[in-house]
């Protein structure tokens, strides 16, 4: 078998804003006002610019006939609204699940339980999430937490109700994965799903929450972290064509509000807004698959 070739030396020249729009140009993409182009891209980096433009080639550097520098900046637009839209049904979905595990949990272990290996299952590696933890209560400056350093001997521990509101969704969603069988269902009993499905649910979700703090592109990226389907049709082809796009994220937020009475008129006007904007999505060849979405989308069981 003959060696990997060896990297060569970087060798592309620093382009101006101008000159970025005429490779583009000399790519085969049409931009009706090089002016407004380069002005653009002087906002927003060329190589973020480059990721929109992969749904628009034939062949890498290559791109359609028919594309244009504005098809692009309108699918740019979009991704970033559909991002706005994927934070907010985030942030409200953890909130829920930090008040859900810290309610159940304090209940259950009492205020320090968490700091005890026995409450947890007994694979779980608690000394390193238990030090990441405390890492992450000595650096918060929340004035809770001023105060209770200042008036309780157990500092960095805090009583799990502080600390579900101090630790990362990643930390959180350590936490969970450790959790006992018995107190994994009863979290999951508000949300009507298996221990192992919200597992890798909420893995899944801090990896698109990081997408989304980054200001990653969303609307035509394949998961790196897929989540596990659940069993039943719904979750199965035709029905959803696979655990890599987009379409598969909106479905488990939307499922996951449903089971939260308090979010029941968020979760209806959030998929209206997602609705219309994924009636007209990019003008790019084969974009409703590229968000893994089917003809029918709009009717899929967790969507309803």
């Amino acid at each position: 078998m003959a060696p990997p070739p060896q990297p060569a030396p970087f060798s592309k020249p620093w382009l101006s804003y101008q000159d970025q729009v005429a490779l583009l140009q000399q790519r085969g993409l049409a931009v009706a006002d090089p002016g407004a182009a380069a002005q653009f891209l002087s906002h927003v980096n060329y190589y973020r610019f480059s990721g929109y433009c992969l749904a628009f080639e034939q062949t890498r550097h290559c791109f359609h006939p028919t594309a244009t520098f504005e098809q692009i900046r309108a699918a740019y637009e979009l991704d970033r609204v559909l991002r706005d839209l994927v934070t907010e049904a985030l942030e409200e979905v953890e909130l829920d699940l930090r008040t859900t595990i810290a309610h159940h949990f304090g209940r259950q272990h009492g205020p320090l339980g968490h700091t005890q290996p026995t409450a947890f299952f007994h694979t779980f590696k608690h000394q390193t999430w238990l030090a990441k933890l405390r890492d992450e209560a000595s650096r918060s400056r929340e004035l809770f937490v001023i105060h209770f350093n200042r008036n309780y001997q157990e500092f960095p521990d805090l009583p799990i109700w502080m600390a579900t509101e101090v630790m990362s969704f990643g930390v959180l969603s350590w936490m969970f994965s450790g959790m006992t069988r018995a107190d994994q269902g009863t979290v999951i009993s508000r949300y009507g799903r298996q221990p192992r499905d919200l597992e890798s649910w909420m893995h899944h979700l801090v990896y698109v929450c990081n997408l989304c703090a980054h200001h990653a592109r969303l609307w035509d990226r394949v998961w790196s972290i897929k989540p596990r389907l659940p069993a039943g049709n719904a979750w199965q082809p035709p029905l959803l064509p696979g655990n890599d796009r987009l379409f598969v994220t909106l479905l488990i937020l939307s499922s996951m509000l449903r089971k939260c009475p308090a979010l029941s008129a968020f979760r209806n006007q959030w998929r209206g807004r997602v609705q219309d904007l994924l009636d007209h999505p990019p003008d790019a060849p084969s974009a409703r698959d590229l968000m893994g979405l089917t003809a029918d989308w709009k009717n899929h069981l967790s969507w309803q």
